[in-house]
């Protein structure tokens, strides 16, 4: 039973999610690390691992380029607020300077997801409609493949 569901135009879909190889090994090496000690954000953890595990791991090479990836900055639709965010590692994590972690509700709905996706998903506050706007940038479509 997955938390959310995607729609497009108002149509249900299962739709594809992409992810690289070098941020799918990061990101399952975080989660591992994360589940071995002590975890307050084990439902970020675990709705990441359904994501992660149900993702299309390609080449950074082929991957699509208005697909959100780690570290691309996205134009993003949060109920009726426009907002601008970058998806970046805990660590990296700055709400004031619009980094949003991984491990967020909103980092990990939209992972691996493409402009124009409509996500629905379930946060602590409730269910959340997100909508992907625009990629304005992606490591991968700029020649950085090691972010």
């Amino acid at each position: 039973h997955r938390p959310f569901y995607t729609v497009r135009e108002g149509i249900n879909l299962e739709r594809s999610l992409y992810i690289n190889e070098l941020d799918h090994k990061r990101l399952m090496r975080l989660i591992e690390d994360a589940l071995n000690g002590v975890t307050e954000q084990s439902n970020s953890l675990r709705s990441l691992q359904v994501e992660l595990t149900r993702a299309n791991v390609v080449n950074a090479e082929e991957l699509p380029r208005d697909v959100v990836t780690m570290r691309s900055r996205v134009l993003i639709m949060l109920e009726d607020e426009e907002k601008e965010i970058t998806l970046v590692y805990p660590n990296e994590a700055n709400r004031s300077t619009g980094k949003i972690s991984i491990l967020s509700p909103i980092g990990t709905a939209i992972i691996g997801y493409r402009e124009g996706d409509v996500i629905n998903w379930l946060t602590p506050g409730g269910l959340k409609r997100i909508r992907i706007k625009k990629v304005l940038y992606q490591p991968e479509a700029s020649g950085d493949y090691e972010s």
